[in-house]
């Protein structure tokens, strides 16, 4: 069977740093030497499309649960949302947000749109999300 090995749902995997109440944070998979693990992401444009479910320290396991269209996800909000919202991730330079969703913000930039907001959010709620996958948005001046 050529669809061997395949996967669907949740799965455990290595944490590349710690996760520890993480839970709710998007991550990317990263790898060391080969050997899979998740991290949280470093630029507003990278492919977080795991959620984490739980976490756990550095090179343990945790289990995440990958964002799909047909399953809402409930994600960490930073700031304020509103159904129909585009939600992308928030600035990692801010390292208290890594992995937190925020609504596409008017400011000129590049940014990768991971879903539409289903319901009202407030700071640091677990947000209702419809994963979309939008892809990289551009806002200019």
């Amino acid at each position: 069977m050529s669809q061997s090995n395949t996967r669907v749902g949740d799965f455990r995997v290595l944490a590349g740093e710690s996760l520890v109440g993480k839970e709710g944070r998007l991550v990317k998979m990263a790898h060391d030497t080969g050997v899979p693990e998740v991290l949280l992401p470093t630029a507003v444009t990278d492919y977080a499309i795991y959620a984490v479910l739980e976490g756990a320290a550095d090179a343990a396991l945790v289990s995440v649960r990958p964002i799909e269209v047909g399953r809402t996800v409930r994600v960490t909000l930073k700031g304020t949302c509103n159904p129909g919202d585009v939600m992308i991730l928030a600035d990692p330079a801010t390292a208290a947000d890594k992995g937190m969703v925020r609504v596409l913000p008017a400011t000129p930039g590049t940014y990768r749109g991971l879903g539409i907001a289903e319901d009202l959010g407030v700071d640091g709620q677990l947000a209702l999300v419809r994963p979309a996958l939008i892809g990289n948005i551009t806002v200019s001046a």
